[in-house]
């Protein structure tokens, strides 16, 4: 973390703790506020993504002894109250020791937001802030030391950096999407990713697997995967949210007189279903709990009625389509058509 964010940010008000918290406190408050605005739970959510960086920042730094103590100077500094150590002979000066190297009295100091110097007395040399809090925090002794190495910015630890998430993308078939699958992935420098998709995958539906991308420093966390999937089309099965969706073909006679006829599953059954005597083509019959398994429950398999028309007849089946034709002379199902369409 740089250590402009330790004059800016106040990890107690962020975590919601006093000043004065110990640590079990500490950890109590990050683990209750991690889990509120974890990601997994606010999904596309940026404020509460961002208030979840947030509070590991401020976890990462009030949880570390040496980090906390500080970070508690540089605030207390910022403030312009800092006369909390004792300075004296022989010993190591407090906050009022070191203003008065730069300018002879810690209450004539001038901290210059613009220019990162301080200034004094007429003549006095215009001491870096890095030299100040380099002094303070252990790195060179006298004027115009410089932060150790190792240390971002005015004399502040930089903590382990979390590795880059990882963008990929990966195609899946109709049957996997639907009941979970594992794929292996080989990213660009060669490593191999195992990765469990999860059931009910739609097409498109982007993926975000933890510490699955690239790793982080020693001590840090890997990076994400940002897996979007691509879904393969069935030749049978559609899908229509968690719902299944099947053409179920019947004849004219099943839809005409009726009849209880197979409807297939993704799973390789068939349920029965009854064709209710004069059921036109495009009816939906509805297959309860057959369909995708989600997070709200399981969906339903929807199968739409297609009555199949004969392309050569009969005879005698001929014969009797024009029995039929001759009782329904005088009805014209188009009869409010060209009506309706003028409405």
């Amino acid at each position: 973390m740089a250590s402009q964010d330790w004059f800016e940010k106040d990890f107690y008000a962020i975590l919601g703790v006093p000043k004065d918290a110990d640590s079990g406190a500490i950890k109590k408050a990050y683990r209750k506020l991690a889990r509120t605005h974890h990601p997994d739970k606010n999904p596309g959510d940026a404020a509460a993504e961002q208030k979840f960086k947030d509070i590991g920042e401020a976890h990462a730094v009030l949880s570390d002894p040496k980090q906390r103590e500080e970070y508690d100077a540089v605030r207390q500094m910022a403030r312009g109250g800092a006369r909390f150590t004792a300075g004296g002979p022989g010993g190591n000066g407090g906050f009022d020791d070191i203003f008065s190297h730069f300018g002879g009295g810690g209450q004539r100091v001038r901290f210059d937001t613009g220019g990162g110097s301080y200034g004094g007395y007429p003549g006095g040399g215009g001491e870096d802030i890095n030299d100040l809090l380099s002094q303070m925090f252990g790195g060179a002794a006298g004027g115009g030391g410089r932060p150790q190495p190792g240390y971002a910015g005015y004399g502040a630890p930089r903590g382990p950096r979390k590795g880059a998430d990882v963008q990929a993308s990966t195609t899946l078939p109709f049957r996997d999407a639907v009941e979970g699958s594992t794929v292996t992935l080989r990213t660009a420098e060669g490593r191999t990713i195992t990765a469990r998709i999860p059931a009910g995958v739609k097409d498109g539906q982007k993926i975000r697997l933890r510490g699955k991308g690239q790793p982080g420093e020693p001590g840090a966390a890997a990076g994400d995967l940002m897996l979007t999937v691509a879904v393969e089309r069935h030749p049978v099965f559609g899908r229509d949210g968690d719902n299944l969706t099947v053409d179920l073909p019947v004849t004219f006679a099943e839809a005409t007189l009726g009849a209880t006829v197979a409807v297939p599953t993704l799973d390789g059954s068939s349920v029965k279903v009854r064709i209710a005597p004069g059921t036109p083509s495009g009816r939906v019959l509805r297959v309860k709990g057959r369909g995708v398994a989600g997070r709200s429950g399981t969906g339903d398999l929807l199968a739409k009625v297609q009555v199949v028309v004969p392309a050569e007849l009969s005879e005698r089946a001929r014969e009797a389509v024009e029995v039929l034709r001759a009782e329904a002379e005088g009805t014209d199902p188009r009869a409010d058509l060209a009506e309706r369409a003028r409405a």
